[in-house]
């Protein structure tokens, strides 16, 4: 009991990589700062409605300057998002990130404006868009307002701003978007436009205000600004109508983007609706629309939107004569680069590469187009694909959710998702996940950011001591405010629940051991070992793991995680690969486990060929470039039953690298790391990907009884190599090998094996 209570207390390749992961732009070094600021004025236009929705105001501040500063850091907050120009030159294209680093903060931009600067004469122009709404990604302050700071330019945000509304936006006349996005549909009135503000005439504008800040605590932007790929044509075709027109430009892959369009109108005044072939995926999704002025124009539309077709609906009156499409995205680039003798798992790691770079940008989101929220069972699989597939200023953007995450704690000690907003839920399944192995610990030992689980730990401890053990040893039923364990049906969830929060619990101990908090850990590793015991002790049946209160179909997600939980023995290995074999229940979500538990208990030929059956659809599936979020699109077509590029799919991206390769780091920040490949590997296989101690490769190829083995291990760090094989001989490296393991150097290094079995 003493133990216990402590828990309780604190408790194709090739050409399909351009396809899939777009032009390749090398992504900058990204150094995190915690900075934290306190402001109390901001800026706004004076005579608002308060609470309406979708606001845009131009900013305009001309100022002098005798001597343009060698640097000139201007820190900038809105809500809720902006464009600034200096001297009629874009300096940053959608700045701000949506609000909620906690409950009442924002973040804010740092950015070097001395490079726009020049002396005598500066105008420095700013487009606010104010959503007015929260979503599952953004939780609003309440009002219009920009915070600008510029010591060095001598600029700040005060009275001598101008302000005013940009007439030409307002709501599109479409369907409006699901509760669950922030944003609105925008329009344009090109009509009302009011011309090149940025430099030139300032008629209509006002003297801004400066207001009490609702902004709240102001946090550093713990991510790069977007990557810009810039603006590119589309090629596209003419559908004629009886009324309207139908343009339908083609995107080279499935991508974030805003779209640009070049109009001919002799009168003005007809609609162009903006739509991507994602604008409804289950749900009503984000759309635009244009209404032409009289002449030759051209517009982007700033909303970001994803797809891989934009459709334009043309009101008669009206000709588009241009598509193009700006692409942004985080910065980060697709350095994980893996090669198979196997086409279909090509295919699928090129697949993956572009799910997961389409779902990243403000947060992690479980797909880009329905919601754009932090789900963090989806947010634990895609973290770990990361890892093994883009450049580690990747990591940044994981950090960033981690913090949310525990700085969004309720008071109860309940963690919830998605956040930041006001529609989270907690699924216990998903928070155990996102505080175990696999979620927190698995950022720290591919990172070494010890800053981050110090600052987790905390919100770890309360969270777990909501769980308690039964009179049976398991864990009593921790009822959240969704009991989803995944998608589908058979879902045993007390076993679910329990096995989660066993890999939850070992999850803590580690953390607490780093931490130095050792009787915390002690007691984490003690209940754990109960609950373990117990679930052996009541669910185990000779063949299958099954709560004795479950009555449907064996859940393979159960015997999954039961071995990667280190909950089942090998004893039991055989008769679980009967259930493997015999169940397929699991969604995309949590296929990942069945197929990492399977390489666990010496069957990774058959997870290789589970994967391929189960995913065949989803990886042959000529249309898509993306991985689904359901098994199918749908009956003839029909898409809207689910998102066609969702997070959580791409799960084998981590499985291949770390079972079937084996490699894994051993020590934090990849210092140390294991070399393990699995018997069943390819005959024909090769990887490469960075770590935050430099690039880690392997290589292997095997002719009949013949292999070779190349590893890379960076300078500063050391690589245990295990071999499954028995041979007859081999070398490292071009001396003789004496057993099956090497303790390898920096470097590069080869085995050569003979006659392996």
């Amino acid at each position: 009991m003493k133990r216990m209570s402590v828990i309780a207390a604190v408790a194709l390749s090739a050409a399909l990589t351009a396809v899939s992961c777009g032009p390749r732009q090398e992504s900058k070094p990204f150094v995190v700062r915690d900075e934290v600021v306190e402001q109390g004025k901001t800026i706004t236009l004076p005579g608002l409605p308060a609470g309406e929705q979708n606001q845009w105001l131009a900013f305009r501040k001309d100022f002098s300057i005798d001597k343009v500063p060698s640097q000139a850091p201007a820190r900038i907050a809105v809500d809720s998002k902006y464009w600034l120009w200096i001297n009629g030159k874009m300096v940053v294209f959608e700045g701000q990130l949506k609000r909620g680093p906690a409950r009442g903060e924002s973040y804010f931009d740092e950015v070097d404006i001395a490079p726009f600067l020049r002396k005598g004469e500066n105008k420095i122009a700013l487009l606010l868009w104010y959503f007015g709404k929260d979503g599952f990604s953004h939780s609003g302050s309440g009002m219009a307002q920009l915070w600008f700071d510029c010591p060095a330019a001598g600029v700040t945000s005060d009275a001598g701003w101008l302000c005013r509304r940009v007439p030409a936006y307002g709501k599109a006349d479409c369907p409006e978007p699901n509760y669950r996005l922030s944003e609105t549909s925008i329009s344009f009135d090109a009509r009302k436009d009011i011309g090149n503000w940025q430099t030139g005439s300032t008629e209509g504008f006002q003297q801004a205000v400066e207001v009490e800040s609702t902004l709240g605590l102001l946090r550093l932007r713990p991510i790069p600004q977007w990557k810009d790929f810039g603006i590119k044509e589309a090629s596209f075709e003419t559908r004629p109508g009886e009324k309207c027109d139908t343009v339908v430009a083609r995107l080279p892959y499935n991508m974030q983007m805003t779209p640009v369009i070049a109009v001919k109108d002799e009168e003005g005044g007809h609609r162009i609706l903006i739509e991507t072939d994602h604008s409804k995926v289950g749900a009503e999704c984000l759309r635009a629309e244009y209404i032409t002025k009289a002449g030759t124009q051209e517009y982007e539309s700033y909303g970001w939107l994803n797809g891989m077709k934009i459709i334009l609906t043309v009101e008669h009156g009206a000709t588009v004569t241009s598509v193009k499409y700006h692409e942004t995205g985080y910065d980060a680039s697709p350095d994980g680069k893996f090669m198979c003798d196997d086409p279909f798992y090509n295919k699928f790691w090129d697949k993956g590469l572009r799910t997961i770079y389409v779902n990243a940008r403000d947060n992690f989101f479980d797909c880009p187009e329905r919601e754009r929220g932090q789900w963090w069972g989806d947010i634990v699989t895609i973290l770990n694909e990361s890892f093994y597939t883009y450049s580690t200023s990747l990591h940044p953007l994981i950090r960033k959710g981690i913090w949310q995450l525990c700085d969004w704690q309720k008071p109860s000690g309940v963690l919830y998702s998605p956040i930041p907003g006001n529609y989270g839920a907690e699924l216990p399944c998903q928070m155990l996940a996102a505080v175990g192995v696999y979620g927190f610990w698995a950022y720290y030992i591919n990172t070494g950011d010890k800053v981050t689980i110090e600052h987790a730990f905390p919100a770890v401890k309360r969270y777990l001591s909501l769980y308690k053990v039964g009179e049976d040893g398991i864990t009593d039923f921790h009822s959240g405010e969704w009991n989803w364990g995944d998608w589908g049906d058979n879902r045993d969830m007390r076993l679910l629940q329990a096995t989660w929060y066993c890999i939850a619990m070992d999850g803590a101990a580690r953390m607490a051991s780093l931490l130095g908090e050792n009787e915390v850990a002690d007691s984490c590793m003690s209940v754990r070992e109960g609950v373990v015991e117990a679930v052996n002790r009541v669910a185990w049946n000779g063949s299958c793991y099954r709560h004795p209160d479950y009555t449907g179909e064996t859940d393979d997600r159960v015997q999954a995680l039961a071995v990667v939980g280190g909950i089942a023995g090998p004893d039991k290995y055989d008769a679980l690969f009967e259930v493997f074999k015999k169940e397929e229940h699991a969604s995309p979500y949590m296929e990942k486990y069945v197929m990492e538990a399977l390489f666990c208990i010496g069957h990774g030929d058959y997870a290789l060929e589970r994967e391929r059956k189960r995913y065949d659809f989803i990886v042959n599936h000529p249309d898509f470039d993306t991985l689904f979020e359901g098994w199918n699109v749908g009956v003839n077509g029909d898409w809207d039953c689910g998102s066609v590029n969702h997070a959580w799919s791409g799960g084998p991206l981590t499985v291949l690298p770390s079972k079937m390769m084996g490699l894994n780091p051993l020590e934090a920040g990849w210092k140390r790391f294991e070399v393990r490949p699995d018997k069943y590997i390819f005959n024909d296989c090769s990887i490469s990907f960075p770590t935050v101690s430099g690039t880690v490769a392997m290589e292997f190829s095997r002719k009949g009884g013949d292999a070779v083995l190349k590893v890379t291990v960076p300078d500063g760090t050391t690589a245990e190599a295990t071999l499954p094989w028995t041979f007859s001989k081999a070398t490292l490296d071009g001396k003789d090998l004496s057993g099956q393991e090497a303790v390898l150097e920096a470097g590069k290094h080869v085995f050569k094996l003979s006659g392996i079995e």
